[in-house]
């Protein structure tokens, strides 16, 4: 890495729990400035705007999120239990440490949707991405016969697993309560057991 990689990503990664906390809009040049120690011309040189700083750090949380999922899912030896890496992890979220913040994915979606084109193209593509690979998952469970084979309709099964962990994130935050995520994530099981 040059010195000019290195600063970018060092900038990447000490605000990614800034922008991931306070979103996009509720994040300033001197939020950035004070946890980097650098100066603005200094983020300026690295970064052609705010815009740019924010997207990066999207796909940073996101690839954190993603590599920590990846290596639970690629233990599984069952597409079944492939998916239930999601409930569980998710269950498990704020022991993981993964983004602090919560689900980059939510908070960005979430505030994106009427302010920020750019950043809610970045959240619609991961989410379809999620949505691709459970899909996937059942799909392929249905092939291998754990799943069955018919009167499973894999899209509906997919974007209704992920609005219940999303949900279930968002009102757990929203309530400060993880009793009400552990109750949500049941019907999240529930889901998944049917399948079968």
């Amino acid at each position: 890495m040059s010195k000019a990689e290195k600063t970018k990503q060092f900038i990447i990664e000490k605000t990614a729990p800034i922008f991931n906390m306070k979103g996009y809009s509720g994040t300033s040049i001197s939020d950035i400035t004070d946890i980097t120690g650098l100066t603005k011309g200094s983020i300026y040189g690295n970064f052609e705007s705010k815009d740019e700083v924010a997207i990066a750090v999207f796909k940073y949380n996101v690839k954190k999120l993603h590599d920590a999922f990846s290596r639970e899912i690629d233990k599984q030896t069952t597409f079944k239990g492939k998916l239930l890496v999601y409930p569980k992890l998710y269950s498990e979220y704020s022991d993981l440490q993964v983004t602090k913040g919560g689900c980059p994915i939510l908070n960005t979606a979430t505030e994106s949707d009427d302010t920020h084109p750019i950043l809610k193209k970045y959240a619609e593509r991961t989410l379809n991405y999620w949505k691709e690979k459970i899909m996937y998952f059942i799909d392929q469970g249905i092939l291998a016969g754990e799943f069955k084979a018919n009167a499973i309709d894999t899209e509906k099964t997919a974007l209704t697993i992920i609005a219940l962990i999303e949900g279930a994130i968002m009102i757990s935050k929203l309530t400060n309560s993880l009793d009400n995520l552990s109750s949500i994530m049941t019907s999240v099981y529930k889901v998944i057991d049917d399948l079968e």
